[in-house]
């Protein structure tokens, strides 16, 4: 067994059973032993980008890290962008990078670069496989690295002499420890529980494992017994919501709308999250967003437990027998006529079938949509957490592969979907049940808005030309029959709700494009 076949064979036996990959010469031997290994599921993306972004879907839904497969230093800079998304997200996966044989770089080749300079700052962890002797060792680390709570980003250098070089021995591994998430101090859980005793009116924001499962309906539950409000930051990794869950207030994105928001609140709670900060900074308004003399209460650390907190707090309040009021099932008709933010969600709500991924990077239409859809069937909504566009088409890809039996529905602009829309060739080649929601408004729509927040002035012609995507126009239907996805155009309420249902009537991906 060469260090290759031992490094794919050590991710399996540790349930690391996919590798997004994008390949190139430095990395034959473990190609090799990705197709050699039949409990190694191999995905190729035809960009790094769609490879790291893919990862991030797969943990967010399946909570256990991916691996890729990076080419070079160029190819993980490739993939940063959404490595970035995903460490934000408190993701895990397992980054495996190719590097030229040690005798080589002496040489300075051509693709020789400063891989650790690279990968260390949207790292956690961060080893070059010395020899295929380590390489086991090496990949046990890396995999325990990445599922901790939470996720984290662990990226393992692979030279090709490593690679290709025998293992003479059977492999030493270190001891496994198992995965566990800390408890929170039973102080911090007593400040918060006289804190909910005062009466003040007070905001519990939840992020990442708090915001689905036993968590989310304790954390109702609390809500219930003391009358604070329970809600999340614009942007969470993963919320389980719609008809049945506890519902959730989500925080604008807007500067003076979550101020606004949040300006009665004399308290709020944090657990696993920080306090509401703005996106970005502006000249004439405040990066903190709370109220001036609100006080903020941190409940759970993002190492700790969630659910254990909730438990420990319903105790302490002596409200262990009180239920969660959750979110009733609100049927909407079918709208009608135009498309506009309302008949979008109202089209949406109406056709999501129960239990879908709702994957979305509407940046300027979904602001407004997605919370005209909580009372939908139960669905799990996924947002960007990064930032970092062209997120939305390669995470959708990751969810649906962890999850086959459930419709993916990807919401996204049509700037942001060209940052990564190779994601459809792969979704295509998969037989992936993913739905693309095009939003065609020819246009950066979101910087026209940032541009006067930004109080820029009035823009010219050739500052919008900057960020006009209408000359020429893109044709979404030809790029998706070009990537082998079948597509529709749709240009009122009632066509975009027929194409929604249609699209899950049918295995596979499909593309929808959206004329605004």
């Amino acid at each position: 067994m060469n260090g290759a076949e031992t490094l794919v064979s050590t991710l399996t036996d540790q349930d690391v059973d996919i590798c997004f990959a994008n390949p190139g010469t430095s990395e034959m031997h473990f190609l090799a032993a990705l197709g050699g290994n039949p409990r190694m599921r191999s995905v190729l993306c035809l960009f790094e980008g769609v490879a790291t972004g893919a990862a991030d879907g797969w943990y967010r839904m399946k909570d256990k890290p991916a691996s890729t497969l990076l080419h070079l230093g160029p190819g993980l800079a490739n993939g940063l962008a959404n490595i970035h998304n995903a460490k934000r997200a408190s993701s895990g996966m397992v980054n495996i990078i190719g590097e030229h044989s040690t005798s080589h770089l002496k040489y300075d080749p051509p693709l020789t670069s400063d891989i650790e300079g690279l990968a260390r700052p949207l790292s956690h962890w961060v080893r070059r496989a010395e020899s295929a002797e380590s390489i086991a060792w090496d990949t046990t680390q890396a995999v325990a690295k990445a599922s901790e709570h939470p996720g984290q980003i662990a990226t393992l250098i692979l030279p090709g002499d490593s690679s290709w070089q025998q293992v003479s021995a059977a492999p030493v591994l270190p001891a496994p420890v198992a995965a566990r998430r800390k408890a929170p101090s039973s102080e911090r859980v007593e400040h918060v529980a006289r804190v909910l005793r005062s009466g003040e009116p007070t905001l519990i924001i939840l992020a990442n494992k708090a915001t689905r499962g036993g968590a989310l309906e304790k954390a109702g539950r609390v809500a219930a017994a003391t009358g604070a409000r329970l809600g999340s930051q614009f942007f969470t990794a993963r919320i389980e919501r719609g008809a049945g869950f506890v519902p959730l207030l989500r925080i604008p994105y807007a500067v003076p709308q979550a101020m606004a928001f949040l300006k009665d609140f004399k308290h709020i709670i944090t657990v696993e999250t920080r306090e509401p900060v703005a996106f970005f900074a502006y000249p004439d308004k405040p990066s903190l967003l709370k109220a001036e003399g609100t006080m903020v209460h941190e409940l759970v650390e993002a190492d700790e437990d969630s659910e254990l907190a909730f438990d420990m707090l319903l105790q302490a309040l002596g409200a262990t027998g009180v239920s969660a009021i959750v979110q009733p099932r609100i049927r909407t008709e079918v709208p009608t006529g135009a498309l506009n933010p309302t008949s979008i969600a109202h089209a949406l709500a109406a056709a999501m079938p129960e239990q879908c991924i709702l994957v979305d990077e509407s940046l300027t239409t979904g602001r407004e949509s997605i919370g005209l859809t909580l009372g939908a069937q139960p669905h799990d909504l996924i947002n960007n957490m990064g930032g970092s566009i062209g997120y939305a088409t390669p995470v959708a890809t990751g969810a649906a592969l962890a999850c086959p039996d459930r419709r993916v529905f990807c919401m996204v602009g049509d700037g942001s979907a060209m940052y990564t829309i190779q994601s459809l060739w792969t979704q295509a080649r998969e037989n992936l049940n993913v739905t693309t929601i095009i939003f065609a408004n020819n246009t950066y729509a979101i910087l026209k808005a940032e541009y006067a927040n930004m109080g820029a002035g009035t823009p010219g012609e050739r500052a919008l030309s900057m960020i006009d995507i209408d000359r020429p126009r893109i044709d979404w239907q030809a790029m998706a029959k070009s990537m082998g996805v079948p597509s529709v155009a749709v240009d009122s309420a009632e066509g975009f709700y027929r194409a929604i249902a249609n699209s899950t009537r049918e295995p596979g991906p499909c593309l929808i494009e959206v004329k605004l």
